[in-house]
């Protein structure tokens, strides 16, 4: 956020901070979802990469293609095994998973 909104929204009483502060999560559910984010995101940037559709990784993963959509949406339902799977089903090492998990955690900061 620009340094002159901020100061305006703060100045009219509004407190800005993070949705970690909001949902008041401590450093280690922070770091889970930011995680489970990260992944996500990892997982529809290479099936978009790919030219895969939902449907087409879902029948990699022997799933349905709404659970990919809840895959790629960080649904709560979806677990972060789940979002390994898609993952190594599209080709990631564990150095592309480190590496997603590094540039999720640089957002987040």
């Amino acid at each position: 956020m620009k340094r002159i909104k901020r100061a305006t929204l703060e100045a009219h009483g509004w407190r800005l901070g993070t949705a970690a502060d909001f949902l008041d999560l401590t450093p280690e559910e922070a770091a889970f979802v930011g995680t489970k984010l990260a992944l996500s995101q990892s997982v529809r940037d290479r099936r978009i990469a790919q030219g895969l559709s939902q449907a087409a990784l879902a029948k990699r993963l022997t799933s349905s293609q709404s659970r990919v959509a809840k895959m790629e949406a960080a649904d709560p339902t979806v677990s972060v095994d789940l979002l390994l799977r898609a993952l190594f089903a599209l080709g990631a090492k564990p150095s592309d998973v480190a590496s997603a998990i590094r540039k999720g955690r640089s957002l987040a900061a």
